[in-house]
């Protein structure tokens, strides 16, 4: 009976361990591919918008990417950035991000919700 349970305690030791290591691989992932998201933002639209948690905008009518889930479901703005984001105005460029860099871009901009 002790067997049993002692088999039974580290049976659980071992899946607790697992699912503690599993989720701190994912958060690793995440905190990642945030990081990789912030560097596009910077080294891509910076110029323009405010991409950090606080500031304004260098051009005005660019909205602070911390605001845009106020406008738009993050999730969705994933199929705009593939297809490429066209504005009726001259100063945004048009362009088309590749899937993993549309993945850490949407991560960044979840971290700032």
């Amino acid at each position: 009976m002790r067997c049993t349970f002692a088999g039974l305690a580290i049976l659980l030791l071992m899946i607790s361990t697992a699912q503690s290591a599993t989720r701190s691989e994912v958060r690793s992932e995440t905190a990642q591919a945030e990081r990789r998201g912030y560097t596009y933002a910077k080294a891509h639209c910076a110029r323009c918008h405010a991409i950090g948690r606080s500031g304004r905008s260098r051009f005005k009518p660019a909205p602070p990417f911390r605001t845009l889930h106020q406008r738009y479901p993050i999730e969705t703005l994933a199929e705009a950035f593939a297809e490429g984001i066209y504005t009726g105005h001259p100063k945004m460029p048009a362009f088309e991000l590749e899937p993993d860099e549309i993945n850490d871009l949407l991560v960044y901009l979840k971290s700032l919700e």
